[in-house]
């Protein structure tokens, strides 16, 4: 019952709209390291791509972290933020399945964070900050050593 509380209360006030700019973060179920696999990290790449494709979104940055994501984009067609969203949770959550060690798990705990980006934010300092997830978690010493991240500036 608490879990569905806290979803709920990441809900209040939500709103998508087109041509904004969103930090969206969502976190594997019960935190465990699922992305530390690449296949499964790159498949969770691939899925935000799709989404830049399709022109749901246009993708600034990001990074796949062992146990959850941080992709700061710019909502660019008419699908909600929570649609698009859920649509990279659910594909990925299917193709990772698909990887023996992780079939018929949960993938993605329910909901998201996300932050619309006020006009007066710096959204080159919430990139850096995004990017320099590996480096604050030990995981790397060098961002260029780590391989699931990218951003539209480099």
């Amino acid at each position: 019952m608490k879990d569905k509380a806290h979803g709920r209360d990441l809900r209040k006030g939500r709103v998508s709209l087109a041509g904004h700019v969103y930090l969206a973060t969502a976190v594997a179920y019960e935190r465990r390291p699922l992305f530390l696999d690449i296949k499964a990290g790159r498949i969770i790449v691939k899925r935000m791509m799709h989404s830049d494709r399709v022109k749901d979104t246009e993708s600034w940055a990001f990074v796949v972290m062992p146990d959850h994501i941080h992709w700061l984009l710019v909502l660019a067609g008419d699908k909600s933020l929570s649609t698009v969203v859920g649509a990279v949770k659910r594909h990925s959550a299917r193709q990772i399945n698909k990887i023996d060690r992780c079939l018929g798990r949960q993938v993605w705990q329910r909901g998201f964070y996300d932050h619309a980006l006020r006009r007066d934010e710096d959204v080159m300092r919430v990139a850096r900050y995004i990017l320099a997830n590996p480096l604050r978690a030990g995981l790397v010493n060098r961002i260029g050593d780590y391989p699931l991240w990218d951003a539209v500036w480099l």
